[in-house]
């Protein structure tokens, strides 16, 4: 098991930033790509970002791409997301994942191993 935790939601403005964090414990968070997720109300969950083990490679989904950026501290055992230019289509649960998977990142859900509680993110107009 790899309890994750994540911290950092919130309600903010339209255009607002927010950073989200998830911290593993139990084990090295570095031995796993570490993923991003979130789930608005009536829809499924969707990929948002992807960070392999060593940092150096990410992927964003294309409705993100310029304004998220995942990073992560291996030292630290924790895994980032910072959120700017917020609009409120960004508001929704967002999760943090593990995955084992072989590559250097994972976009499908069905490629994570563990998962967080969810964070509620709410972006007003």
């Amino acid at each position: 098991q790899v309890p994750l935790v994540e911290s950092g939601g919130g309600s903010v403005q339209a255009g607002g930033s927010l950073r989200l964090s998830c911290v593993a414990s139990g084990r090295t968070f570095s031995t796993y790509v570490g993923g991003w997720f979130r789930q608005a109300p009536g829809k499924e969950r969707e990929f948002v970002a992807s960070i392999s083990r060593s940092g150096l490679t990410t992927y964003y989904a294309d409705s993100v791409k310029g304004r998220f950026s995942i990073s992560r501290d291996n030292a630290k055992n924790t895994v980032y997301l910072q959120m700017n230019s917020l609009n409120t289509e960004d508001t929704a649960v967002y999760y943090c994942a593990a995955a084992s998977a072989s590559g250097s990142y994972a976009l499908r859900s069905s490629e994570y191993d563990y998962w967080g509680q969810g964070t509620q993110v709410t972006v007003s107009s």
